[in-house]
């Protein structure tokens, strides 16, 4: 049985700010009010497709849940995680972790949405051409940059930021899924990162990575004025 590693990793966030007002969607996922990211020309397709659905998950967390996260319990055989059309996965918590995440998005509100920003995503692929070619991995770049000196590259943010890398996957909501889950992360940085009601901005790069494959790294703000 082949297995493969898909890893995830936080660093921190900084400079805690007050919430955003909370957003009432229908039942059904309305694509048109949700695909934020469609007509930004510099995000390649994947790229926009990540957006989509963390757009989706803040839009209604517990229907992200019910329609995406529970079915995968049939999928797990121990530690292990079948999802579909990829690599078994090897998982620290196996389906516990799931269930936990599941009780988290069900009883939690509905978001307002993330908006790309263009010199964010010039942040975002400042790390993936870096490690892209480096085969490292983490927050830190070759540079020694963190993702606040990739973002004031650009521009300035406002009140907050997070950065959450995913390494691997095998699509934009599987990537989504895991960072969710955050199997093995004790304070589940990622999908707090994801539900924060203060991010309204976000810039988002994928690319190719020397040992997993694929990386995407996704930027958050809560605001970002250009220079």
């Amino acid at each position: 049985m082949k297995i493969r590693a898909f890893f995830i990793l936080i660093l921190f966030t900084q400079i805690v700010s007050g919430n955003a007002p909370e957003t009432r969607f229908k039942s059904d996922w309305d694509h048109d009010a949700l695909n934020t990211a469609l007509s930004a020309s510099y995000l390649s397709s994947f790229e926009k497709e990540l957006i989509l659905e963390i757009n989706k998950l803040r839009s209604n967390p517990a229907k992200y849940a019910k329609d995406y996260i529970a079915p995968l319990e049939s999928k797990y055989k121990g530690k292990y995680l079948y999802y579909p059309g990829n690599d078994p996965l090897k998982t620290q918590e196996g389906v516990k972790a799931l269930y936990e995440c599941i009780r988290y998005l069900s009883n939690h509100n509905s978001l307002s949405l993330v908006y790309p920003s263009r010199e964010m995503t010039k942040a975002a692929q400042d790390h993936v051409d870096d490690q892209s070619r480096t085969g490292k991995t983490g927050h830190i770049g070759s540079d020694r940059s963190g993702f606040r000196e990739r973002m004031e590259r650009y521009g300035k943010w406002e009140k907050r930021i997070a950065e959450n890398i995913a390494y691997g996957g095998y699509s934009a909501r599987q990537i989504i899924i895991y960072l969710l889950i955050d199997d093995g992360i004790k304070n589940r940085g990622h999908r707090k990162n994801f539900l924060n009601p203060a991010f309204s901005k976000i810039g988002v790069a994928a690319g190719k990575h020397p040992s997993f494959g694929t990386m995407a790294v996704m930027d958050l703000a809560a605001g970002f004025k250009t220079k």
